[in-house]
C-alpha cells in the first residue's frame, strides 16, 4: 500500500487579531515619558504581517489614543490599515475610556455610530460602546441591552463575537477591578442561551479570562504597558512589557491566544513543517 501524506495541521477557520490599548500618541509623544507607544503598535502589525496567518480582521479593543487627540487617531489609522488592506483584512474599532467620542467618529468610523454590527465571513462580530464621558469604569445602557437582545434574535452562520472595552468580569488588581463594567450582571440575561461565543474586551492591561451568562470572556492585554498581576505585597505595579491577541475560530470552538512582543531569549526557531512532522512522529509512538 502506499503511504497517505499525513494530513496538514489544524488550520483555523478564520483569525481575527485583537489590538488593546494602544494609548497612541502624537507623533513625538511618549507615554508617560518612557513608552514608545507607535513603536510597540508598529511591531505587533509587523509580527502578524510576517507571521503569513490570513487575517480576517483587526479587532481594536479600545483606549486606543491616550488623549484622544484627533492627531493620536490620524496616526493609528496610518499604521493599521495599510497593513489590513494588504492582508485583506476588516478593521473594526471600539471606544474606550481614554477615548473622546467626537474625534473617534470623526477620524476613525467617518461619523458612524460607535456601536455597529459587522459580517467576518460567517461570524458576526458586535461592537459596543462601553463608555461613559468623564468615567473610567463601563455601563452598557438598556438601549444597548435592548438592541443586542434584538440583533441576537437570528442566530448567525458562524456564531456572534461581542466586543467591548471594559471587562464584565472582577480583575485580580485592584484598581483594574474599580473600574471595571457596572452592573455587568445585566448582561447575562441578554447573553444566555444565544449565539455568542466569545466576548472580547481589553481595558485591564492584563490578560485574563471568565464568564457571563454561560459566554466565555477574553480580557486582552495592553500594547502600551502592563500591570503586574502579582506585585510585591502592599504595592502595584506595571512594566514595559506589551501583548496583543489572536483569535481563532475552529469549527464551532473559539480561541483566544496572548501573544507578547517578547526579547527574551529565544530557545527555538526551526522550520515549521520539519517542527511538526517531530511532534507527529513522537504522538504516533505514544
Amino acid at each position: 500500500m502506499t503511504a497517505q501524506p499525513a494530513k496538514p495541521p489544524m488550520t483555523p477557520d478564520l483569525t481575527l487579531i485583537q489590538l488593546s490599548d494602544t494609548h497612541l500618541l502624537p507623533e513625538g509623544e511618549l507615554m508617560h515619558g518612557l513608552v514608545d507607544t507607535a513603536a510597540n503598535l508598529t511591531r505587533a502589525l509587523a509580527m502578524v504581517e510576517e507571521s503569513g496567518q490570513p487575517v480576517s480582521a483587526f479587532l481594536l479593543t479600545g483606549d486606543l489614543t491616550d488623549d484622544g487627540s484627533p492627531a493620536a487617531y490620524r496616526r493609528l489609522r496610518h499604521l493599521v490599515e495599510p497593513v489590513a488592506e494588504r492582508l485583506g483584512a476588516q478593521v473594526l474599532y471600539a471606544m474606550g475610556n481614554h477615548d473622546t467620542r467626537p474625534a473617534f467618529r470623526a477620524e476613525l468610523l467617518d461619523g458612524a455610530a460607535c456601536d455597529g454590527v459587522h459580517q467576518i465571513g460567517g461570524l458576526r462580530v458586535i461592537v459596543l460602546d462601553s463608555t461613559e464621558p468623564g468615567r473610567h469604569d463601563g455601563y452598557l445602557s438598556d438601549e444597548q441591552l435592548g438592541g443586542l437582545g434584538e440583533v441576537l434574535a437570528e442566530p448567525a452562520p458562524l456564531g456572534s463575537l461581542l466586543a467591548f472595552h471594559h471587562p464584565p468580569v472582577p480583575s485580580p488588581v485592584p484598581t483594574v477591578h474599580l473600574l471595571r463594567m457596572r452592573e455587568a450582571e445585566r448582561l447575562a440575561p441578554v447573553l444566555e442561551g444565544r449565539d455568542v461565543r466569545l466576548v472580547v474586551t481589553g481595558h485591564a492591561h492584563h490578560a485574563g479570562c471568565g464568564s457571563i451568562g454561560g459566554v466565555p470572556v477574553w480580557v486582552g492585554p495592553a500594547l502600551a504597558y502592563g500591570v503586574a498581576g502579582t506585585p510585591p505585597h502592599g504595592r502595584l505595579g506595571a512594566h514595559a512589557d506589551a501583548a496583543f491577541s489572536r483569535i481563532d475560530v475552529f469549527g464551532t470552538q473559539v480561541v483566544a491566544t496572548a501573544v507578547p512582543l517578547s526579547h527574551a531569549a529565544q530557545v527555538y526557531d526551526t522550520d515549521r513543517e520539519a517542527r511538526v512532522r517531530l511532534i507527529r512522529e513522537a504522538v504516533a509512538k505514544w
